[in-house]
């Protein structure tokens, strides 16, 4: 219940608090974002041309591992198909034609990808999705400064299309966005306003949370929902979404914040880091609150380190049936009676009366009371500012918040005074506030009909191979296969934008959906606020009334995560894939079709794997939360899924004390899984398409067979490089492997690469349902040395 949907990837986080996750496994709230088509203009593909001659005179050690046929195929030399040879070739190790793909094809497909591509200081880490989304970030810079594109053409989505009352209604909603982008480029009134934004909130806090409070007389509970209203949790989390076992049914959930000060509660061990953290929090607040004794502010730590230490685990959050906990109100309030939980819920239910609700840390519900008790009301005062200077940080531009925003830097391994360009962090501003008027004049610029009807068809032809996959399984027994095969004939794909709630190509409906959002051009502090509190109205209003199933949990131009995503949304029995992940060099129309079903298509196979992960398989397929395996094939996929478990947790990355950190194989399995069946089924659906449609080659690529460009397209969306102290964060709170793990890992689990490379051992290391080509239903081989895994993690710093 904590996580929400599966997202396939998860978005930094460590910028202070985040709005509670309600379904996916991605910080997310949902999860992130985007990047417009790259023009293959001649001068790029002059240079595409350039690279390939360059890599093909390197001379070659190896025996080429291509297919003889590949000379009666015809290559494709369009600009596309150039840009996008080019962009593999460069991506490629220098040495790529020496290097052994069965045992180093991270370093082969992503050598020369870490080569060109530097960290900026304002980022712990980046890969592919990220030059996706800063692609994104700057066409929508170019639509936020441009005038309203009234006279464009670019596509049917282009205003020139729309009638005299839905241009009206288009221009007003486009000016929404413009005065919200330049109210956050103002920096001169957001430097003369200093900390009084802040200020304001604090005094707020203090009339709501007076020293004089006792534990009993309503403050705890009125000051808590004060934040709650701002998307602020303190103590607990309250929030609103789809009942896991009636999911047509909106409910109440709560529990503890999804983070209470750090990033995780393991970092609450680091004494060294903690020290630190205590300083940067005394100094802000002795500046903010002067006169407190240092003391009571030091104490706002201590209170947060047993908070952390009553709060579950990630992995226990990833679980689904230790977080869902139904109860009566009653029930949950006298689980801590103290904080006043009717009154809360009341005042963010407004005029619905909540009877039940899920209780989603039930331990930590437990034990809050006494905690509370163990500290004075000072300290307490402190903990609820303290929780407002995280969240709203940087919609402030002040001396007084600095130590924290430099601390915020270091954690992630950034330098402490860095700051992404301000323009970058307006385009996510606007996207996260009116994300879907963002996303409809991104579409007009970046998706097409086209691209729509390839996308349905590559997640149509996939769910097509997972049936065939299932029906071949031969560990699920009959009865658990054909619920199985209903659940994906059940299972809705969503491509590019939603078509309801909102419409976000008709005008007038998007009006009527932000028409209680107001925005000025001159208030960028007032701007987040509101944005906020209209967020937090719109999602408690839904009480009451049946789930929208229309909705969409990430805007189509998504930039606010700083990733390309897609996600699985249980409940829901929907896999949704926003116009921004299905991008070049992702997803393209117009190149070979290997390259979209390598990328892409694992990415859609990967979603709908999560159907039947350690997660999905506990929803039904009316997206119902409840047994429906039996007990046999719950056994055998235990019994599969531990090869997972114990092939990812030999991964390593350096630890805070150098010493190897291990990645939590438990915690990643859902992925691990889903990256292995995604891929699979990919594959699969390319070959069969492609016996119908032959495919050209690429330019420059005779290296290669077109089997091996699927899984070097794969590949490529996961080059990347991390900061350490990115990757160590990552490993206590992400559950995705890191990046070169998830190349490492889902190729030694593929059977079709192994084939397709000619490794000498053909057998994957773990696998879940049976390959098309393999007899076998499960092998496990001896795992990856510690050694090997230590290198790896290399690559990622």
């Amino acid at each position: 219940m904590d996580s929400e949907k599966a997202a396939l990837m998860r978005a930094d986080g460590l910028n202070g608090d985040v709005p509670q996750p309600r379904r996916t496994r991605c910080p997310h709230r949902r999860g992130p974002p985007p990047w417009p088509v790259r023009l293959a203009i001649l001068s790029i593909a002059g240079f595409g041309i350039y690279n390939c001659s360059r890599f093909m005179s390197k001379p070659s050690t190896s025996p080429p591992v291509s297919d003889p046929s590949n000379a009666s195929v015809e290559t494709c030399l369009t600009p596309a198909c150039v840009h996008a040879s080019s962009e593999i070739l460069y991506n490629l190790s220098p040495n790529y034609k020496e290097l052994d793909p069965c045992t180093d094809f991270e370093e082969l497909v992503c050598g020369g990808w870490r080569e060109r591509h530097d960290l900026r200081p304002d980022q712990g880490d980046a890969f592919t999705g990220t030059i996706m989304s800063e692609n994104s970030q700057l066409l929508l810079r170019h639509i936020l400064e441009a005038p309203y594109p009234k006279s464009s053409k670019h596509s049917f989505f282009s205003p020139m299309q729309l009638a005299a009352t839905s241009h009206s209604a288009d221009e007003d909603n486009f000016e929404k966005l413009t005065a919200a982008y330049k109210a956050c480029l103002d920096e001169d009134t957001i430097k003369d306003l200093g900390i009084a934004p802040l200020t304001d909130i604090v005094g707020k806090i203090k009339q709501s949370f007076p020293l004089a409070a006792s534990r009993s007389d309503g403050a705890l509970s009125d000051t808590i929902l004060l934040l709650a209203k701002h998307g602020i949790s303190a103590f607990v989390s309250p929030n609103a979404g789809a009942d896991d076992t009636n999911p047509d049914v909106v409910v109440v959930q709560v529990g503890a914040p999804w983070r209470i000060g750090l990033p995780s509660k393991e970092r609450y061990e680091d004494d060294n880091l903690v020290k630190k953290y205590e300083g940067v929090v005394v100094e802000v607040l002795s500046k903010l609150t002067p006169g407190e004794p240092k003391d009571v502010l030091a104490g706002v730590v201590d209170l947060e380190k047993k908070l952390a230490a009553a709060s579950p685990s990630t992995e226990e959050r990833e679980d689904v049936t230790k977080s869902y906990n139904p109860m009566s109100l009653k029930e949950a309030s006298d689980l801590a009676p103290k904080i006043g939980l009717p009154e809360i819920i009341s005042g963010l239910s407004s005029d619905f009366k909540v009877d039940r609700l899920i209780v989603n840390t039930p331990g930590y519900m437990k034990e809050l009371q006494a905690i509370i008790d163990g500290f004075s009301p000072a300290v307490l005062q402190q903990y609820f500012i303290w929780k407002a200077v995280q969240s709203l940080y940087s919609y402030v531009d002040s001396p007084i918040i600095q130590p924290y925003k430099g601390f915020v830097n270091e954690l992630a391994g950034k330098d402490p005074n860095t700051k992404p360009e301000r323009w970058r962090t307006c385009v996510s501003h606007v996207d996260d506030s009116v994300g879907w008027i963002l996303s409809r004049f991104f579409i007009e610029k970046a998706f097409s009909a086209a691209a729509k009807d390839f996308g349905d068809l590559i997640v149509s032809d996939i769910k097509r191979e997972f049936i065939k996959k299932l029906k071949a399984t031969e560990w699920m027994d009959d009865e658990t296969t054909e619920k199985a095969i209903e659940k994906v004939h059940k299972i809705v794909q969503k491509i590019g934008y939603p078509t309801k709630s909102p419409e976000i190509m008709n005008p007038e409906n998007l009006a009527a959906y932000y028409e209680k959002l107001s925005v000025s051009d001159k208030t960028f502090f007032g701007n987040a606020l509101a944005a906020r509190d209209f967020d937090i109205e719109r999602e408690w209003s839904a009480l009451g009334k049946p789930v929208d199933r229309e909705e969409w949990g990430m805007t189509a131009s998504l930039t606010r995560m700083q990733t390309v995503n897609a996600y699985y949304n249980p409940p829901g029995q929907e896999i949704v894939f926003p116009a921004g992940i299905m991008q070049f060099p992702v997803f393209d129309v117009d190149v070979p079709a290997y390259v979209s079903y390598g990328a892409f298509g694992s990415v859609a196979g990967h979603e709908l794997s999560h159907a039947f992960d350690s997660t999905g398989r506990h929803y039904d397929q009316n997206g119902n939360l409840t047994d429906w395996w039996t007990n046999t094939t719950v056994k055998a996929f235990e019994e599969r899924a531990q090869c997972f478990v114990d092939q990812y947790s030999n991964y390593t990355v350096p630890g805070p004390d150098k010493k190897p950190l291990h990645v939590n194989g438990r915690l990643t399995l859902g992925e691990n899984i889903a990256d292995a069946g995604g891929l699979s089924a990919s594959f699969q659906a390319w070959t069969l398409r492609s016996k119908e449609k032959p495919n050209a080659h690429l330019p420059g690529l005779e290296h290669f067979t077109q089997e091996q460009l699927f899984f070097v397209s794969y590949s490529n969306w996961w080059c990347g490089k991390s900061r350490p102290d990115t990757a160590i964060n990552r490993i206590y709170t992400d559950p995705h492997a890191p990046k070169w793990a998830r190349i490492l890992g889902t190729m030694s689990n593929s059977r079709e690469f192994r084939e397709s490379f000619q490794c000498e051992n053909k057998k994957p290391t773990c696998e879940l349902c049976i390959s098309h080509r393999s007899l076998s239903v499960f092998h496990q081989l001896p795992l990856v040395s510690n050694n090997s895994t230590s290198q790896a993690a290399d690559h990622d710093s």
